[in-house]
């Protein structure tokens, strides 16, 4: 579509001018707006990447030592220790609640990890033997939990921000390259039309004012054309005032 077929179907008069180039500002006013919330969405969306690399590499070193301290406990504890904890475990000590952020106005879903954690049947679980190295896995996989936590917080607000900022930036182009140029084209549109009609008014006022000049001046010539017929034959003009030719007496008048 080209750019002069690309406007809106108004009827070109002030009024409509007035109320698209209120539009054209409002249209200017709300892509700048979202102009911004792009670009702060978009500062997050950056942050909130460099963060889920971040913590998948600490993941990766975190469930390796986890491992580890299983195997250790395993090893000093017996082949039991996974009867023994069950026993002993009767509720979760880790639980996981939600949240929202907002972000220019878009709410992004965040999960923290709260331990509920107290004087529990866990604290003494391996106590009769490998007690140490039982606690140390446990804290060890508690921590691997919260970078669990976080990073399903992170990947979670990522792609939320992703399908935010790809609505943000099609409202942006479509302002910036649907809207406004319409805008501006029926705004152009408009003056183009009334500087027509202005035209038309001012050759039409020209017209009537050369007739109205042609007609006084042609009264003028006839008045002129009659005074000097008159001035050339008086006995018509005597003729004329008397009502009939010069000498001859009317009946009835006296003589």
């Amino acid at each position: 579509m080209s750019g002069n077929t690309q406007r809106l179907n108004v009827v070109p008069t002030v009024t409509v001018l007035q109320q698209i180039k209120q539009r054209l500002v409002g249209a200017k006013k709300g892509h700048q707006l979202l102009k911004k919330k792009s670009d702060a969405l978009t500062m997050r969306f950056r942050q909130i990447l460099k963060d889920i690399v971040a913590t998948k590499e600490g993941m990766g070193e975190s469930l390796r030592d986890a491992l580890f301290a299983l195997t250790e406990a395993k090893y000093v504890a017996g082949e039991n220790l996974k009867y023994t904890v069950m026993d002993n475990v009767t509720q979760a000590t880790l639980r996981v609640s939600s949240r929202t952020d907002n972000v220019a106005g878009i709410k992004l879903p965040a999960f923290d990890l709260q331990n509920s954690q107290g004087e529990s049947k866990t604290d003494l679980t391996g106590l009769a033997k490998g007690g140490q190295q039982v606690q140390s896995s446990r804290a060890t996989f508690a921590k691997s939990v919260k970078l669990l936590v976080d990073l399903a917080s992170l990947q979670t607000s990522f792609l939320a921000l992703d399908e935010a900022i790809k609505t943000t930036n099609r409202r942006v182009n479509a302002l910036e390259n649907v809207v406004k140029p319409r805008l501006e084209n029926t705004i152009s549109y408009i003056k183009g039309e009334l500087d027509e009609l202005e035209r038309e008014e001012f050759f039409r006022l020209k017209k009537i004012q050369a007739k109205k000049k042609e007609a006084i001046q042609r009264a003028e010539q006839l008045k002129a054309a009659k005074a000097l017929e008159e001035a050339r034959n008086p006995n018509a003009a005597v003729h004329d005032t008397a009502g009939g030719p010069a000498g001859v007496r009317r009946p009835g008048c006296p003589p």
